[in-house]
This record gives structure tokens, C-alpha cells and sequence, in this order.
């Protein structure tokens, strides 16, 4: 067996909070994917980058990497579910004017198939639904280069 290392660098996220508590949410993304604004480590830790920005409308992208893969050799439902919840949080997060937060409330996924290396690079959509007061809704979509969901 071969051993395998990852190393991950990342800012001092109370920086990158503070920061993006100044901001109005779609600058603070947009500050982020033009790199005047540090990633947060969870984006770093599993290779997501930031794709489009649109008001209410992120996407995020992954390549399926070994170091996603669970016990079977396709990727952990888990870090999909990651990348899911990043791009439908980030989408809610462009809604909102500066000093306003979020956290996800509730999560459901549906698998359809499984993710693995031969997959190729995936697309992660998210969009907002509703965005209220005090809560909002977001759906995600997963898709493979040739656009299967």
C-alpha cells in the first residue's frame, strides 16, 4: 500500500468572517473567487472552486479526487453533501445585504449514482427559492460534464 499526503493552507477564518460581515453577501463571494478574500478552509479542504456568481445563483465545481472516495472507491456521500450545501448556503448568502448571516436549518439529498474518478469534473448549482426574513429555501443540483444530473 502506498501512502498518500494532503496538506491544506488555508487564512485565519475569523479574518475571512469579519471581513465578509462587512461586505453585502455577492460582494463577498465575488471578493472571494477574485482572491481579495481568502476561501474558507472547508472549500479549500475538499478542491471546490467557485464558478458563477449571480444574485440568488452560485456554482461550484469538483474533481473527483481519491481523497473524496468512501470505503468503496466513489465519492463519500458526504463530501458531496458538502459541496451541495456550500453552493445553495452561497446562493442564499448573495441575497443578503452586509452584516446579515445564515446557517443551514434542514438538508435533504436524494442520490441518483454514484461519483467516482471516471465521473470527470461535477458542477454544483445552487439556487434560492425563497428568501424571506427569517428563513429561506435553496435547491441543488449535481452534474457531471456532460450535464446528468
Amino acid at each position: 500500500m502506498t501512502e498518500r499526503t494532503r496538506a491544506v493552507t488555508s487564512a485565519d477564518r475569523r479574518a475571512t468572517a469579519q471581513a465578509g460581515r462587512q461586505m453585502a453577501g455577492i460582494d463577498y463571494l465575488r471578493a472571494m473567487a477574485g482572491g481579495t478574500v481568502p476561501a474558507p478552509p472547508s472549500l479549500l479542504l475538499i478542491g471546490a472552486g467557485l464558478g458563477t456568481i449571480e444574485p440568488g445563483r452560485i456554482m461550484m465545481t469538483l474533481v473527483p479526487g481519491e481523497h473524496h472516495d468512501n470505503p468503496l472507491g466513489t465519492v463519500h456521500g458526504g463530501m458531496i453533501a458538502t459541496l451541495l450545501d456550500s453552493v445553495m448556503g452561497c446562493a442564499m448568502h448573495s441575497m443578503l445585504p452586509a452584516g446579515r448571516g445564515y446557517t443551514t436549518l434542514e438538508f435533504k439529498m436524494n442520490f441518483l449514482r454514484p461519483v467516482g474518478d471516471r465521473t470527470g469534473v461535477v458542477t454544483a448549482e445552487g439556487v434560492t427559492v425563497h428568501v424571506g426574513r427569517q428563513s429561506a429555501e435553496a435547491e441543488g443540483k449535481l452534474r457531471d460534464a456532460t450535464g446528468k444530473i
